[in-house]
């Protein structure tokens, strides 16, 4: 019998439920020629991943791609198994019985460190739990930030950093119209926070953040943003590159940054101060975060022509009561799946997994996103990704390169799932509009559960207050 007729479809599991995942199912259901369907998998009862877990709060109109996502979600192909965690409740081994393929698109879910001293005392955060924990994800909402301290540094030159810098800086007032998370905002209300450093290793010209990441900074209502003078020299290698015209997001960020060190301090009650061609070497104190030391850089061309940050003799020590280090995001392994500790992502060639970094195809498993390739790009990025790695499964279809499953049906999946009390597309759109519903008393566009409970309850009640206004009529009726 042909795999991806109507009475044998093609069965393709994808574990992760963000950008990557969605658009992974959006290219296998295109297939118009291809019966096809899909299962994706969440350990938390909410799709998105990263969009809803990481894009931060003031940012809406990037979170509008959801729509595109709700949209895949609509095809009646495609199923939605929410808070049902990969490795426990359904494990590799689970899925070889029930898929003829399997698409791992779990995202980097943890922060990579600096390995300096004092990088684990109390107040030094990862940025990424930060994130998460202004996002109201459920596995950081318990987390405590010392909002007390007045001085704070963010280690990164990246959007993330650019986020966490513009959290800590904004009103309360700017926040409460965001869906920021409800605890999140009643800490920050009550914030000390007076002065942020942002250190970077390289200069402005190597910066990371993206134009409109680093001209919001200057349109907050009650934060400067501060740039010496001679933190925006240009060493000759950068100007020739900024000169070249090769990237123009890189001269306008300078063109930011130097209008920014033209304008000063202007009097406003928190103050961003932009430090560049620094590292950090050590973060000071004996209990806690009392300072940091960092080390001035200089930027020495390679062989290749690329800027590498050199440290110097020269050192200073800022005085900050926390920090948050945004020097990149790394993949975590998955029970059963090969994974590149170093790399931080599963090894693979063009999304086909590999038993290690150039190693042998492992048959049916695939990869697509932060996993596939490192943390890199926009969120838009993840599409051709997506596309690059389906295709390689669809070769594989022609080529008899794919499981064999024993019981390739949703009803196997679902009786094996009965355990679990997993989520469907349809619970997760109740969650939705409750969300929106609350966020109206704040006046903000949602208000999230940050609690998986929370969550569960919420669809229960919901269901079966349907249930009661709109009961199923007697066979007498």
């Amino acid at each position: 019998m042909s795999l991806g007729t109507q009475s044998n479809p093609l069965r393709v599991a994808i574990v992760g439920s963000g950008p990557s995942g969605f658009y992974a199912a959006d290219h296998l259901l295109k297939h118009s020629e291809l019966a096809v369907e899909v299962d994706m998998f969440d350990r938390l009862p909410t799709p998105y991943g990263l969009v809803r877990g990481g894009v931060a709060p003031d940012h809406q109109k990037i979170k509008s791609v959801t729509k595109a996502y709700d949209r895949i979600a609509s095809n009646p192909n495609f199923r939605f198994y929410g808070h049902v965690e990969f490795g426990t409740d359904i494990t590799r081994e689970d899925m070889a019985k029930y898929y003829h393929a399997v698409i791992y698109a779990v995202g980097a879910q943890t922060d990579r460190r600096m390995d300096i001293p004092g990088e684990d005392l109390k107040g030094s955060h990862a940025a990424t739990e930060f994130v998460a924990w202004y996002n109201a994800h459920p596995d950081f909402a318990d987390r405590e930030f010392d909002l007390s301290q007045e001085n704070v540094a963010v280690i990164g030159l990246g959007n993330v950093a650019m986020d966490v810098i513009r959290i800590l800086a904004q009103t309360a007032d700017e926040l409460a119209e965001t869906d920021i998370a409800d605890y999140a905002l009643s800490a920050l209300r009550h914030s000390n926070v007076k002065n942020i450093y942002v250190l970077g290793r390289r200069g402005p010209a190597q910066a990371a953040f993206t134009n409109p990441e680093i001209k919001e900074l200057g349109e907050l209502a009650d934060a400067d943003v501060i740039v010496a003078p001679d933190e925006v020299q240009i060493d000759p290698h950068s100007h020739a590159f900024l000169d070249s015209g090769e990237d123009k997001v890189a001269v306008k960020n300078v063109d930011i940054l130097k209008a920014y060190s033209a304008a000063g301090d202007t009097g406003k009650a928190r103050k961003i101060v932009m430090r560049f061609c620094v590292s950090p070497v050590e973060i000071i104190g004996t209990d806690k975060v009392e300072a940091i030391k960092i080390v001035k850089n200089a930027l020495v061309a390679d062989d290749k022509g690329n800027l590498k940050a050199k440290a110097t003799d020269q050192f200073e020590t800022i005085p900050v009561g926390l920090v948050f280090r945004s020097v990149g995001y790394h993949g975590v392994a998955l029970p059963g799946v090969p994974f590149d500790e170093k790399g931080g992502v599963i090894p693979n060639d063009k999304g086909r997994v590999l038993t290690a970094k150039g190693g042998e195809q492992v048959i049916g498993d695939y990869v697509s996103g932060w996993i596939k390739r490192g943390p890199s790009g926009i969120i838009g990025t993840n599409k051709p990704d997506s596309v690059e790695t389906v295709e390689m499964l669809l070769e594989d279809l022609g080529a008899g390169k794919l499981m064999t499953p024993e019981q390739p049906k949703r009803e196997a999946v679902e009786q094996l799932l009965s355990k679990v009390h997993f989520v469907t597309y349809a619970d997760w759109q109740i969650l939705d509009e409750i969300e929106q519903e609350n966020g109206l008393m704040r006046g903000a566009p949602r208000l999230k559960f940050s609690r998986v409970a929370d969550m569960l309850d919420a669809i229960n009640e919901h269901k079966h207050a349907t249930v009661i206004l709109d009961p199923e009529p007697s066979p007498g009726d």
